[in-house]
């Protein structure tokens, strides 16, 4: 069972903040126009569930849709269309589980892995020209705090994916 909430304690004006940022941030990355920007400046034609999946592939080693759906945080039929799509213009092939024969995992081709580093150029790029007044220090700091961040966040995640597998609780008797 995930952990309740903390009993009303406010959250402080830096976390409130944080978030704030955060979500400006998502809302501005994740914009079409901003992704088709992206997209032109790598020259990859491909759409945003795409580009996550691909992402996603390209940190990992291969996995079956199933598990790609439970890191996306969608639904398994999503991912196989998207599979699907990405299988037909090259970006990915189906190779064997070597854990269960029956079973296919999804992996980059190299034409794959080259579209992952023109968009992780192009998104380089655009960080590069917002952070242009930061010192290699707070840039360093930054990343380290992200990193720290995620991990936590993931972490939390992962925890919530255990409970929701263990089902609901008893019932008192």
């Amino acid at each position: 069972m995930s952990p309740s909430p903390p009993a009303a304690v406010p959250a402080s004006p830096e976390v409130i903040e944080i978030e704030r940022a955060l979500t400006q941030i998502t809302y501005l990355s994740t914009r079409a126009r901003q992704h088709d920007r992206l997209m032109a400046l790598a020259g990859v034609p491909l759409d945003r569930a795409a580009v996550a999946l691909l992402r996603q592939v390209a940190d990992s080693e291969p996995l079956r849709p199933g598990e790609l759906a439970a890191r996306l945080g969608v639904e398994a039929s999503h991912v196989t269309r998207q599979v699907q799509q990405l299988q037909r213009s090259g970006h990915v092939t189906r190779v064997l589980d070597p854990h269960d024969r029956r079973a296919r995992r999804v992996q980059l081709t190299p034409d794959g892995q080259r579209a992952v580093e023109r968009i992780r150029e192009a998104g380089a790029l655009g960080m590069r020209m917002a952070l242009t007044d930061w010192s290699p220090e707070e840039i360093g700091q930054l990343a380290a705090l992200f990193d720290r961040m995620v991990e936590l966040f993931l972490s939390l995640s992962a925890d919530e994916n255990q409970d929701l597998d263990a089902g609901p609780p008893a019932p008192a008797v």
